[in-house]
């Protein structure tokens, strides 16, 4: 990300010197997007020396140092070990690092996301009212799955939301909600809600150099309703015919605390002798994913492709293996917005897409105060990334000919 694209951001003064406080969840997230920032910023000093008038705008690092200590009892405490008052403070959190231990009598403890939104309620407690705005960045919405009430169930997300702002956060930013109506409980206070669609386009075109976009060759579908509307901007922006598949649900009985998918039915056109995207904001244990692409495969398509969010992988990687053996699937596209076990990361089906250039950039434009709106619409980056590749691929035709 160039600088020269994002001069906007500097038509401001800052609300305050810039200060980032990583997580333990999320120390490698946020490494990165440390070195973003001082690199888009030393290349903006360099060009436009006159442009920077104001202090803090350029450090060796923008990482605040903390810790969060863990007594034997499992009760906690955090520490923040320099100054923050008068910053700009963004958290990142990871809530679903489940890499992460503490001893508790003894005992090695996996974190939950539990612990970790309690470490982050501890650091702003830490903070103690010094700095001049708080915002988080929880790209993984904590207990976002539970975002709406059916029986008499409790509503976690809200609760958390509210219990942030009660807390002083002035603006939270996430990465593909669940339900971003969830917002709702805190109207009074910034929620941005973010795609990482440009992104995983443009993995897939680096990566799947043979991929054509038309309606003869590719199909966008939608592993169930929730991401329809996801899917249907895919297919609005690649051109592309959309399926659905629907889930049969077995409401008798509750296993795990959902009720049971039957079947999974398909509403579409054939997808027969076709490449598939699908998309969804989060792999869970993968079993609907995999009958998915199984049932597709069972209807004659080519090759599948699967963008997550989220690639949790809660069961294991052993199914997935399997089905890239037997041909069923030929790539899965994560980003590294949460942990990714290393055996995953290590696997030849897998391809990690980076968001910290773009976490750097909603940063650079909230500690700037200016408009997130042309952040939010990545339609005319994703535009300008298929003219690119068609430009690319006539040279290459014309190159061929001659």
């Amino acid at each position: 990300m160039a600088y020269k694209e994002t001069a906007r951001v500097l038509q401001k003064v800052p609300v305050g010197p810039l200060g980032i406080i990583s997580m333990e969840g999320s120390r490698e997230l946020g490494n990165l997007v440390d070195r973003q920032m001082r690199e888009n910023r030393l290349e903006f000093t360099k060009t436009h020396p006159k442009h920077v008038t104001f202090p803090g705008f350029l450090k060796d690092s923008y990482l605040i140092s903390c810790t969060c200590y863990r007594f034997a009892s499992g009760e906690g405490k955090a520490v923040i070990n320099e100054t923050v008052r008068g910053h700009d403070i963004f958290i990142i959190t990871d809530i679903g690092n489940y890499s992460i231990k503490y001893k508790m009598f003894g005992m090695d403890c996996p974190m939950s996301p539990d612990d970790h939104y309690q470490d982050l309620k501890r650091i702003i407690a830490a903070i103690g009212g010094k700095a001049r705005r708080i915002n988080v960045i929880m790209p993984l919405l904590y207990q976002g799955r539970q975002h709406k009430r059916v029986t008499r169930e409790s509503l976690d997300c809200a609760l958390a939301l509210q219990e942030l702002a009660h807390l002083g956060v002035d603006n939270i930013i996430t990465f593909d909600a669940h339900d971003p109506r969830v917002q709702n409980a805190i109207p009074l206070k910034g929620f941005e809600n973010l795609h990482p669609t440009y992104q995983f386009i443009k993995a897939l075109i680096n990566t799947e150099k043979d991929l054509i976009f038309d309606k003869n060759h590719t199909m966008v579908i939608s592993p169930d309703e929730g991401a329809i509307e996801r899917c249907i901007y895919y297919s609005s922006m690649l051109g592309l015919d959309l399926g659905l598949f629907y889930k049969r649900r077995d409401y008798s009985r509750i296993v795990k605390g959902r009720n049971p998918i039957i079947s999974h039915e398909y509403l579409g056109s054939s997808v027969e002798g076709k490449d598939i995207i699908i998309a969804d904001d989060i792999l869970s244990s993968g079993e609907s994913i995999l009958d998915i692409a199984r049932e597709l495969k069972r209807r004659k398509a080519r090759r599948i492709f699967i963008n997550v969010t989220f690639a949790l992988f809660t069961e294991g990687l052993e199914e997935f293996n399997k089905c890239y053996e037997e041909g069923i699937i030929t790539r899965i596209y994560g980003t590294n917005l949460t942990y990714r076990r290393p055996e995953l990361l290590s696997a030849p089906w897998y391809r990690d897409v980076d968001m910290s250039k773009f976490i750097t950039l909603i940063i650079d434009t909230l500690n700037h105060d200016e408009s997130l709106s042309p952040l939010l619409n990545p339609t005319e980056k994703i535009n300008r990334l298929l003219a690119g590749r068609a430009s690319t691929k006539e040279t290459s035709q014309q190159e061929a000919s001659q």
